[in-house]
Formats: C-alpha cells, sequence, structure tokens
C-alpha cells in the first residue's frame, strides 16, 4: 500500500505513520517528493490495515500498489528517480553519458580513454576490472589493479568510475573505489549480489538479463530498492532471440515503456544490444530519440588488439562522431547533455 500525506505534513506526522505501519508488521520506505511525501507499506497483506492507516493525522489517502515491484513502481512516486554521482547525472531530462573500455587493460590505455571521454563531453568512466567471460580461459581482468589504475584516471579527469560487481565478497573493496556499482546481466537475478550493492549505498547500474522480462528486470532492481538505497539505473542491453545478425536484440521500446512503468532512469547499452561497433553510433542515436536518460557504450583506442569485446567497441573517431549526433538527437527531444 502507499501512504499518502497531505501536502505540509509535519515530521512528526511523518513518523507516527511509519511507526503505524511497522506496529502493523509491515516494512515502510519513505519517498519525499516535491509537493507530498509517501510511504510504502511492504509486506503480507493485513486485514483492516489500509483502513487503520487510513485514521492516521496528516494522511490524505491510503491505495493499494498493484505492480508486483512496490517501491519501482511509477504508482509509488510519480517524479523521475535522478541518479547522480560526481559529474555523472542521469534522469530528470539529464543524459548520461558512460563510456570506456570493457577492461582495464593498462595504466596508458585507461588513461588515454579517460581523457577521450571528458574532452568528448561524457560523464562516466566504464571499465571492468573483474570480468565476467563465457570462457575461463578468457583475460578475466586486472582485479584490484585495475579497480586503482580508474581511480587513478577519476583524478585525472574528474569522471565518474562506473565498474562491475560480480560477488558478494567484492562489494566492499570495489565500493572503495568505484562511484557507481554494476551489475551485470550474468548477475541479474543473484538476490544477495542486488542486497549487497544496495547496502553499499552507492549508485547501482543494474543490467537486464538476456532472458528476462520486464517484471522480472524490475522486481530485480526492488532487491537493491527495499535497502533503501533508492539510486539505481535500469540499463536495457539486448535481449537472447531468435535473431543472428547482432549478438543480441536491442529493444528500444523498453524505454518508454520503463518510463511508463517506473520512476527509475533508463539507460542503454548499444554496444552489448548489437554486439557490432558498425551499429552502435546508429543504435545510440535511436536511444536517445527513444528518451533514454543515459548511454554505456564500449571505447577501445585499437579495438584490433583489445584483450576483451573488441568487435563492439568504437575507436576514438566513432566516439567523437557518436557524442556529436547524439547532442543533435537531445537538443530535439528535449534532453541535456
Amino acid at each position: 500500500m502507499i501512504v499518502v500525506m497531505k501536502p505540509g505534513a509535519s515530521q512528526q506526522q511523518i513518523e507516527h505513520m511509519v511507526e503505524r505501519v511497522h506496529q502493523l508488521g509491515l516494512r515502510s520506505q519513505v519517498i519525499v517528493g516535491t509537493e507530498r511525501t509517501v510511504i510504502a507499506a511492504l509486506g503480507e497483506k493485513r486485514d483492516g490495515a489500509k483502513q487503520s492507516l487510513e485514521l492516521g493525522e496528516g494522511v490524505e489517502k491510503v491505495v493499494p500498489i498493484l505492480a508486483p515491484y512496490k517501491i519501482a513502481s511509477y504508482e509509488v512516486k510519480k517524479e523521475p528517480t535522478v541518479v547522480e554521482a560526481l559529474g555523472l547525472r542521469v534522469g530528470g531530462g539529464q543524459l548520461g553519458v558512460i563510456a570506456g573500455p570493457c577492461s582495464v587493460e593498462s595504466r596508458g590505455q585507461i588513461l588515454e580513454l579517460a581523457h577521450l571521454v571528458r574532452e568528448a563531453g561524457g560523464h562516466g568512466l566504464r571499465g571492468g576490472a573483474y570480468k565476467p567471460r563465457t570462457s575461463p580461459y578468457s583475460f578475466q581482468g586486472l582485479k584490484e589493479k585495475g579497480l586503482e589504475l580508474l581511480a587513478e584516471a577519476r583524478a585525472a579527469t574528474g569522471l565518474a568510475v562506473v565498474t562491475e560487481v560480480m560477488a558478494t565478497e567484492q562489494v566492499a573493496l570495489i565500493a572503495n573505489y568505484a562511484d557507481v556499482l554494476q551489475v551485470g546481466a550474468r548477475n541479474m537475478q543473484n538476490y544477495p549480489l542486488l542486497e549487497a550493492v544496495g547496502e553499499s549505498g552507492l549508485p547501482v547500474l543494474l543490467k537486464r538479463g538476456p532472458s528476462a522480462t520486464m517484471d522480472e528486470f524490475l522486481l530485480a532492481a526492488e532487491y537493491v530498492l527495499k535497502t533503501g538505497n533508492t539510486r539505481v539505473m535500469l540499463c536495457e542491453r539486448g535481449i537472447r532471440t531468435f535473431e543472428d545478425h547482432t549478438r543480441f536484440t536491442l529493444p528500444l521500446a523498453s524505454v518508454p515503456y520503463l518510463h511508463q512503468t517506473t520512476h527509475l532512469p533508463v539507460v542503454v547499452d548499444p554496444s552489448h544490444g548489437t554486439g557490432k561497433a558498425s551499429l552502435v553510433v546508429t543504435m545510440a542515436r535511436a536511444a536517445v530519440a527513444a528518451g533514454a536518460d543515459g548511454l554505456i557504450v564500449e571505447v577501445h583506442p585499437d579495438p584490433e588488439k583489445a584483450l576483451s569485446d573488441g568487435f563492439q567497441a568504437l575507436t576514438p573517431a566513432a566516439f567523437r562522431q557518436m557524442m556529436a549526433e547524439c547532442h543533435k538527437v537531445a537538443e530535439v527531444v528535449g534532453l541535456k547533455m
């Protein structure tokens, strides 16, 4: 249920209603909006709970949450959530661009790319220090050394560091270096990991699993949100279909659908969504036209020599082209970059 407080409800009235929610055996989540505060009452349905909460002083109304995802639902919060980390701002009319290599390979590589991203107008630096690879014999990342290099690149450019967490035991270490914790597609339904990244308090970029439905995707986000961490970004990175002309199928209808369904910002990954560098710029433009709140793309100074996913990485020249073209589209659809 959602307890909608009256405009101007006092902090004391809000705290009293939170206590009433707890007394009914439910969990509370306070969501402060520009005009009013709402309290999400979460848990198993209790007989008489709605009527009891409606009697509270300062309460305007109590309404059921129809969606299975409670905190992520647009029913709970009508205003778009904006996620910020250093100079990265995603949502609320701001298009955040995160770019960098699939894997951190060397100090020279990551510093070169960080300066490229900054100079081209990007806001966040992506780079894998721990890499989940299909083959156990593939490059697995530089691990903590890679995190140190990402932190050095941040110090040199001011870009927010976005990097993937693969296991709960990595969260504390990576949180010491990163500004945004990424949960990859393989781990979208790793519920202990979702709770752990939520409890870190850092912004979370949650990627959609390749076979996940929208409800499953939003329920995965709910695991992060229920820890009290509301800084969650949803990332559409393509799904597995019968098509084989691209690595995955990138369903951009997800962007407007999610905007109708949830208050969380939506980021699109055209690099994984297509798996072909020649398609990334075009699909990035299309994502912006569809209203995406952010982009995350792979860039490499020499894709042919990349240690992972070079076939989908943009060259520096192609990244600059993408930024220039997306800027034009963003202006048309009313987004700021």
